[in-house]
C-alpha cells in the first residue's frame, strides 16, 4: 500500500547531520521512504559536537559568538536539507519540509519567539522550512502570528489534549488570516508517556505501552475536528527504548490518515525491514475517553504527567542547547 497516496500519511526523518544529508538522506528520499525531516536542539547538539564534518567550520568562526556559530552551522544544514527536499515540496506542498527550532530559552517569550522565527525563516529563505515553536502560552501566540505572516510552523512538545487543542486554535486562526497558505504540523510526543507511566500501570494491572498511543490518538481526533487541510498531526518521540517492544512499534500503531510520524534513523530502518506498512485501526474518540477514565479510576493523573513531561522536555532542550553552545568556542 502506498500510504502517502492512499491516506496522506508520511514519514519524516528525525535526524540531521551534514554528511548524512549528502548520502543516506538522499537515498531514503529517492526510495520513497521519507517525505521530510525534523531537527531539535538535542539532535543538533549530538551532530555538531560529535561529527567531524563540523570541525573546520567551527574553527573558522571563532570570531563569532557561540550562538552566532551555532546559527551559522544550523542554518547551513537546514538550508541544504531544504534544497534536497524541495522537489518533494514542489510536488506536494504538504510534504518536503525541514524544521528548525527557535532558541529554547525563548519558550516563555512570545515576542522573542516571533522575532527569531521571522529572522530564521528569512535567513534560510526556502519555502519548505518550518519554524519549530514549543507549545507554551507564549508559543500559542507566536504560532498564530507566524502563520499569519505566512511562515510554516511545527508546534512541538505537545503532551496533553489541552495543548493540542490550543495549538490547533492558534494555527487555524493564523492560517486563515494569511494570504500565503502556510502549512503546520502539531508534534504530539508519544513514547515518553509510556516510559513515565508503564511501571505504575503494571502495579495497577493495566496494559503497558498503551497510554502514549491512546493519548496521541485523542490529540489526533481533536486536531482533525478543525478540518483544516493545512494542519496535520505529527507523532514525535516514536523511538523505542530497550527490547520489550518491536523497534517500529510507535510507527505501526499510529498510521492514521492525514498524519506524519517523525522517526529516528534506526527506527526507520526497522520499519522498512519488519513493518506491514498498513493503516492502523483508529481507536474512536469515545474509546479514548473510556481509557482515560479507567486510568483516573486507578489513580493515574494523566494531566499531571503531561505537565511534568512538558516541563522536563523544555528543560532538556535548554540543557542540550547550552551544552552545545559551550562546546563551540575553542
Amino acid at each position: 500500500m502506498n500510504l502517502k497516496q492512499s491516506i496522506n500519511y508520511s514519514i519524516w526523518c528525525d535526524f540531521i547531520e551534514r554528511d548524512f544529508l549528502e548520502n543516506e538522506f538522499k537515498t531514503l528520499i529517492n526510495d520513497g521512504v521519507i517525505h521530510g525531516a525534523t531537527s531539535n536542539p538535542a539532535i543538533f547538539e549530538n551532530s555538531i559536537t560529535n561529527s567531524p564534518a563540523y570541525k573546520s567550520d567551527i574553527n573558522s568562526k571563532q570570531h563569532l559568538s557561540q550562538k552566532e556559530i551555532y546559527e551559522a552551522l544550523a542554518i547551513k544544514d537546514i538550508k541544504r536539507a531544504a534544497e534536497i527536499l524541495l522537489p518533494l515540496y514542489e510536488k506536494d506542498s504538504n510534504d518536503g519540509f525541514i524544521s528548525i527550532e527557535v532558541d529554547p530559552t525563548l519558550c516563555d517569550d512570545m515576542v522573542g519567539t516571533i522575532e527569531e522565527g521571522v529572522r530564521l525563516f528569512k535567513t534560510i529563505n526556502m519555502p519548505n522550512v518550518m519554524i519549530k515553536v514549543p507549545a507554551t502560552e507564549a508559543g500559542y501566540g507566536a504560532m498564530r502570528e507566524l502563520t499569519h505572516m505566512g511562515i510554516n510552523v511545527n508546534a512541538t512538545l505537545i503532551f496533553s489534549v489541552v495543548q493540542a487543542v490550543e495549538c490547533t486554535k492558534a494555527l487555524d486562526a493564523g492560517i486563515k488570516q494569511s494570504e500565503a497558505n502556510p502549512k503546520a504540523v502539531i508534534s504530539v510526543f508519544v513514547s515518553r508517556f509510556d516510559r513515565a507511566c508503564d511501571e505504575l500501570c503494571k502495579t495497577k494491572g493495566l496494559e503497558t505501552a498503551k497510554l502514549g498511543i491512546v493519548n496521541a490518538t485523542k490529540c489526533y481526533h481533536e486536531i482533525e475536528k478543525f478540518a483544516n487541510p493545512n494542519i496535520r498531526t505529527l507523532f514525535a518521540s516514536t523511538g523505542v527504548k530497550g527490547d520489550d517492544l518491536p523497534k517500529s512499534y510507535y510507527i505501526d500503531t499510529l498510521i492514521y490518515p492525514n498524519s506524519v510520524n517523525t522517526v529516528p534513523l534506526d527506527t526507520i530502518k526497522a520499519f522498512i525491514t519488519n513493518s506491514t506498512k498498513e493503516q492502523t485501526n483508529l481507536t474512536t474518540d469515545e474509546a479514548c475517553d473510556v481509557y482515560f477514565k479507567l486510568l483516573n479510576d486507578n489513580g493515574i493523573d494523566v494531566e499531571a504527567t503531561s505537565q511534568k513531561l512538558l516541563n522536563d522536555g523544555l528543560e532538556a532542550f535548554k540543557i542540550s542547547f547550552a551544552q552545545m553552545l559551550n562546546k563551540l568556542k575553542n
